[in-house]
């Protein structure tokens, strides 16, 4: 082969890689924000590119605050959120379409060692600012409580101390902070006399979940409005969406997420509330 063929061959292989990557750079979106989200995100985004192969969708997490934060700045296509944009004080929620895709409750979740089943609302009260320190003050063995905690930019957070612990600041100094649920949950299994907080969708055999005020965390107790702990899920874009996000949040609100997707990992649908904020 003479230079010139080989040369041409080079070219071509160079061109052979370079395409398909530059195709699909625009044809890419970025989802960043809540981990309470980001099970159904993942899982919306694989189903949704096997049916779109040349589109990707990354989902990354980091927050509800994170999320709401880098749609504003342009950061990412779309940001996942528990909380009502209007709720984060620094940014303009003027500018973003908010996007309902379900809901989801939170639930108190323990080590399953922990042999107290139910709390009321005071006792978490009670135990998130500090005032209790050992299960033994609520029933249970004499073992100190290990607070599980999420930083402030968490949407789980704003949402279990807005309606569990009617706002009350919880204690500093006495917990341990985690950036993610999946963080949470494995620190929570892994430590005696542990407690903290999970979305639905992140609660298995590893933890044990606990009752609020004798009520249990279940979909048909949140959809009735015996449940109190839930928010709706947000994907929020800085003005009308278009494109490749256009077309992934009209496949979250189809029925195959919808309908199969969102009650299989433990999310409830928009349409089954009975009740709304």
């Amino acid at each position: 082969m003479g230079k010139l063929s080989k040369m041409v061959s080079i070219i071509s292989l160079i061109g052979a890689f370079c395409a398909p990557a530059a195709f699909a750079a625009g044809n890419s979106i970025t989802l960043m924000g809540s981990t309470a989200l980001q099970p159904l995100a993942e899982q919306a985004a694989k189903t949704f590119m096997e049916k779109k192969p040349e589109a990707r969708v990354l989902v990354q997490g980091g927050g509800s605050g994170t999320g709401l934060t880098q749609v504003a700045q342009g950061g990412a296509d779309i940001g996942n959120s528990d909380i009502f944009a209007e709720e984060k004080a620094d940014i303009n929620a003027k500018q973003l379409v908010d996007h309902k895709v379900c809901v989801v409750g939170f639930a108190t979740a323990v080590n399953p060692k922990v042999t107290v089943t139910s709390l009321t609302q005071q006792q978490l009260i009670d135990i998130f600012s500090g005032k209790v320190t050992n299960w033994k003050e609520v029933g249970g063995n004499d073992q100190k409580i290990v607070i599980i905690n999420r930083p402030k930019s968490s949407g789980t957070r704003a949402t279990f101390k807005k309606y569990a612990l009617k706002g009350t600041e919880e204690a500093s100094g006495l917990s341990l902070t985690e950036d993610s649920s999946g963080t949470v949950r494995k620190t929570i299994a892994e430590t005696p006399g542990a407690v903290g907080y999970l979305a639905l969708s992140y609660i298995d055999p590893s933890i044990k979940a606990l009752e609020f005020n004798g009520v249990a965390a279940t979909v048909a107790n949140i959809t009735d409005g015996k449940y109190p702990v839930w928010s709706y899920e947000h994907m929020y874009t800085k003005g009308e969406p278009s494109g490749v996000a256009k077309e992934f949040l009209g496949y979250m609100m189809g029925p195959e997420v919808q309908g199969k997707l969102v009650a299989a990992l433990g999310y409830i649908p928009v349409s089954e509330m009975k009740t709304s904020r």
